[in-house]
């Protein structure tokens, strides 16, 4: 029996450490930690209320825009504007998501989980006229290897074409990146942390130039995704389709929904969004939001604010607690913990039937000639997230020539010195919560609850333990000196714990020991 540790794990946003238990090349048992303290919470409380959209965006730099929009959805509650957002405000925060959706997706693949299984080697001595193969050649060929080693090696499949194609891409992503950044920029005044999205709609108004530099921009990410990202996610998905068989999870699998088509609707479970919103347990159920609690038995926060709802939630930070592993609290709906992110969100739409997702699962399994149930898998993870981005550029195609210019895009109001919201939506990574209480003026409670806490979660009350714990658990690992079956797994939930975990007081510890592969 062996223990292997990685602490951190590279090539994930945020500092997240895996402890996994491995008996004759199996993993017996999985701790999943952020190391970390979350303080946003604290920070907010006593302040304007008009200052939570704007500092909760600092939550992340790769996804401020679902905590803005989020943020805005609670404000929109608590001020009582929620069902009076004009078109052209609701039309924009979909904008504002969708384009933060793109450079995120994009990002993960590309900068962070494409070196699991793509090789750049294969590129160092090509003499061919693509520029963008000559680019990444010239920099192998000076040794500057960086940012494609240190890594774990090992078990690399594509041909030298694909590995050399796929990884002049990488290059290409960088520059897709920037113009979905400039597509935020053009409603939301700049990105990171965009200003566009306020209570009661945003504070951009639309007008032609704006639009036809959005559309223009996006027509580039198009043509990348359709010509680079779905190939490239196919191609890997064909050289291992044993990691189609690898990594499943919990199981259970929790959408809030995305991308607002109404706001007539106040309950946002409720309110009809472009991909539906659903819990899947065997069968699909409404997501009922008085049912969603977060224990803390092995989370470094005081135990007697274990299983309290967010409305009913405090941060209280206990750093010694012994039982204590993680940062990171354990959200759970009705008790159980559930996965959350891309694959979630497109299995939720493929048992509702959705007509926009359904037929292309379908035509995906039917192209890796796969049963429905491959998808809950690392692969899977990948696969919905790429065809997810498709489906995003696509429709924003259409949204952003629903703008009206000239015409409203925030409603009036005055705001209250009591109110209460919870905003409800789905970000890069999956389920997004914030709840505010408003008294006399200011914040008196603040709760988030993001979508890693839901994956990385520790154990609960009940020592069930997290989705990405769960999808180490029986993975078989070929080489404990060189452990890439278990980051790869966790990888593949693309998990953020700059969203999860925020501080951290290094007094009186050891600093130093560093592996990051």
């Amino acid at each position: 029996m062996a223990r292997i540790v990685i602490d951190p794990v590279g090539r994930v946003e945020g500092h997240l450490k895996i402890d996994v238990t491995v008996d004759n090349g199996e993993v017996k048992d999985a701790r999943v930690s952020g190391p970390m303290f979350r303080g946003f919470e604290q920070i907010l409380i006593g302040r304007h209320p008009m200052d939570a959209q704007r500092l909760t965006t600092r939550v992340c730099g790769v996804c401020p825009a679902v905590h803005s929009v989020c943020s805005s959805l609670a404000l929109d509650g608590a001020i009582g504007v929620a069902d009076q957002i004009p078109d052209n405000g609701r039309i924009i925060r979909n904008l504002l998501l969708g384009a933060n959706f793109l450079q995120s997706h994009i990002l993960h693949f590309y900068a962070l989980a494409a070196l699991d299984y793509v090789d750049p080697a294969a590129a160092a001595d090509y003499a061919g006229d693509d520029p963008g193969l000559q680019q990444l050649a010239a920099f192998l060929q000076r040794g500057e290897w960086a940012p494609f080693v240190p890594r774990y090696e090992g078990d690399l499949r594509l041909d030298k074409e694909t590995n050399a194609t796929a990884a002049s891409h990488y290059l290409r992503a960088l520059d897709m990146r920037r113009l979905t950044h400039e597509m935020v920029a053009t409603f939301g005044g700049k990105m990171p942390h965009e200003v566009g999205c306020v209570p009661g709609g945003t504070c951009e108004v639309p007008t032609t130039d704006k639009i036809a530099s959005f559309l223009g921009r996006l027509q580039d990410v198009q043509r990348f995704v359709d010509e680079c990202y779905v190939p490239d996610i196919l191609a890997v998905a064909k050289a291992y389709p044993d990691y189609f068989e690898i990594g499943k999870g919990c199981g259970k699998y929790l959408a809030y929904g995305l991308f607002d088509m109404d706001t007539t609707e106040t309950d946002l479970m409720k309110r009809p969004r472009y991909l539906p919103s659903g819990a899947l347990n065997g069968q699909l159920e409404a997501v009922d939001a008085q049912a969603i609690t977060e224990d803390l038995k092995y989370s470094h926060f005081s135990d007697e604010d274990s299983h309290l709802r967010p409305s009913e939630g405090r941060t209280q930070p206990q750093a010694d607690k012994p039982e204590a592993y993680s940062w990171a609290k354990a959200p759970r709906l009705n008790g159980e913990p559930y996965e959350v992110g891309p694959l979630a969100r497109w299995l939720v739409a493929y048992h509702a039937g959705d007509e926009k997702v359904k037929p292309v699962i379908d035509s995906l399994l039917a192209a890796l000639d796969a049963e429905p149930v491959a998808l809950q898998s690392t692969l899977g993870r990948h696969a919905a997230r790429a065809l997810e981005t498709k489906l995003v550029a696509d429709a924003m195609a259409q949204w952003v020539l629903e703008l009206e210019p000239g015409a409203p895009v925030c409603a009036d109001y005055e705001l209250p010195e009591t109110g209460s919201g919870t905003g409800m939506v789905d970000g890069p990574r999956g389920a997004l919560l914030h709840h505010i209480d408003i008294e006399d003026s200011v914040i008196s409670r603040y709760q988030l609850v993001v979508p890693t806490t839901w994956n990385v979660s520790p154990r609960d009350d009940q020592d069930k333990p997290g989705p990405i714990e769960q999808a180490l658990v029986g993975t078989s690992v070929r080489d404990e000196q060189n452990p890439f079956e278990v980051v790869r797994i966790a990888r593949s939930f693309d998990p953020c714990l700059a969203c999860a975990v925020h501080i951290i007081d290094a007094r009186d510890k050891e600093l130093g020991r560093y592996r990051i592969l």
